[in-house]
């Protein structure tokens, strides 16, 4: 504000009297406008801080890509703006050669701390690869490269986190996971310099994701919370990493999410009502294999969920940091699950982790889209989540099922009030022949939202990966430069969502 008020003095007062000869005329008149100006303003705090923010401020969302967003705004949020930011068929004028890969999902922006301009890391799900895309100071991609191919990125990278020293105590470093097979892995990669490695010390597992907490939810601590997406006959589970060391995530402990009564049938949990449940250690578990892991989750009475996607935590406050909400997919009704012992239709929980012990807490199921009574034709198998302050925001998956009725939405779940609101609706194009979308619904999907508000210094800005797994070109294969996936050829898109709440 101080930047504007000086600015203002400057364009309206000294430049047009420049020719005036009495310095008590010029001095008087500025004295009046700076004295009204800030009066006009005087609700606003000036600190150091938001003067170096003003002043700094540059990035202009806009359309930057060729490709046209593919989703579209559902009633009551028509004056949220939406901007297309990359897509694979676009050209990055420092990296002509670079195709921006398929299926992309897990993602996180920081700025460069050495120069102008920003970093996303992106995982390329499907090409087994993490691409890396530059910004400049306007938020236009101009560079990209890939930090992991398929050769060193070995599985299905679905979801991801980018930790910061700002909010989880250690980084920046992107947490990557391996999903696909039980041996898969978390990556590491420092979005800075590219180096990366796996980490056995956040074990083997089919995961989806891997989030730090807050480094205030624990003090001194590093607690990281991992989904597993696992429709075996062990489940998927809900996994924790435990470290006494901030930013250790090597010689931490492993733990399994169980109810205190030892019943491990999802579908025994009702909605709305809360239960007891532990993480129970799982010994020794850097010198196991995924297999063997899993070979112990009838044994430690581990909860056997159907598909446990995406995992975040509450934002705003450190109580709110030990709040945390997953989804749980779901499974068809056949096989293992014929039984009705997991969601079919997708859950998505909320668990309490205790203030003193985050081994202990209380778990509910807030969303259950099996339940007849609920949203059950509207709310199918959640997937990816992003948790903000006063909202949960829940991305639909394909089931593949048949018995969708729309394609894939976005939701808004006030905490506080319990009120589910549809925001958005992949726009499959069905006209356009490129996207080779059919009539059948919910074929596309969503990768990550991420709030990327506190990055670009813009409220309410959220960055937002699209999956239209039907957009397949021979000019997207194998772009990421590894041989495990060299006839992978979809195409996908990063959007910017502005005006979302928080």
């Amino acid at each position: 504000m101080l930047v504007t008020c000086l600015k203002y003095i400057w364009q309206t007062l000294y430049q047009p009297m420049k020719n005036i000869s009495s310095i008590k005329t010029v001095f008087a008149l500025s004295a009046f406008a700076v004295a009204s100006f800030v009066s006009s303003c005087k609700n606003e705090v000036i600190t150091a801080d938001n003067v170096k923010a003003e002043s700094l401020l540059s990035v202009k969302l806009a359309d930057q890509s060729i490709t046209p967003p593919l989703i579209k705004k559902l009633a009551g949020f028509e004056s949220l703006d939406v901007y297309s930011l990359l897509s694979s068929d676009d050209v990055l004028s420092e990296s002509p050669n670079f195709v921006f890969g398929g299926s992309a999902d897990g993602s996180g922006t920081i700025k460069n701390p050495n120069g102008k301009g920003y970093f996303m890391l992106i995982n390329n799900e499907d090409n087994y690869a993490v691409s890396k895309i530059t910004l400049n100071e306007d938020f236009k991609p101009v560079k990209g490269e890939y930090v992991l191919n398929s050769d060193a990125g070995q599985w299905r990278l679905c979801s991801g986190t980018l930790a910061t020293p700002k909010v989880n105590g250690f980084g920046p470093l992107y947490l990557s996971c391996g999903e696909s097979d039980v041996e898969g892995q978390t990556h590491a990669i420092d979005p800075i310099t590219n180096v990366h490695r796996t980490l056995p010390g956040l074990g083997h597992w089919s995961a989806e994701n891997a989030v730090p907490l807050d480094k205030n939810a624990y003090a001194g601590q590093t607690v990281i919370v991992l989904g597993e997406d696992a429709s075996d006959a062990t489940g998927g589970q809900l996994v924790m990493y435990k470290s006494t060391t901030v930013g250790d995530l090597d010689n931490g402990d492993e733990y399994m999410l169980r109810r205190t009564d030892l019943n491990q049938k999802e579908t025994d949990m009702v909605a709305g009502t809360s239960y007891d449940v532990e993480f129970v250690k799982i010994q020794n578990h850097k010198t196991l294999t995924g297999a063997q892991i899993q070979a112990l989750v009838n044994p430690l009475s581990a909860i056997k969920f159907g598909r446990v996607e995406d995992v975040d935590f509450r934002k705003g406050s450190s109580a709110n940091s030990r709040e945390i909400y997953f989804n749980v997919t779901g499974q068809a009704a056949i096989g293992v699950n014929a039984d009705h012992s997991r969601t079919v239709h997708g859950r998505t929980y909320k668990l309490l982790l205790n203030k003193d012990d985050a081994t202990k807490g209380k778990l509910v199921c807030i969303l259950d889209g099996d339940d007849d009574n609920g949203p059950a034709n509207q709310f199918q198998n959640p997937d990816n989540i992003c948790v903000v302050n006063n909202f949960v925001y829940i991305q639909e998956d394909a089931n593949s099922y048949g018995d969708e009725t729309h394609d894939a939405y976005i939701y808004q779940y006030c905490i506080d009030t319990k009120i589910l609101k549809v925001v958005f609706e992949l726009d499959h194009k069905r006209d356009n022949p490129k996207f080779k979308a059919d009539a059948a619904k919910g074929n596309w999907e969503y990768g990550s939202l991420v709030d990327i508000s506190d990055v670009v210094k813009i409220p309410n800005t959220f960055s937002l990966a699209i999956q239209p797994h039907t957009w397949r070109d021979a000019k997207f294969k194998g772009v990421d430069g590894g041989l495990k996936r060299v006839n992978e050829n979809q195409g996908s898109q990063i959007v910017i969502i502005k005006g979302l709440q928080k």
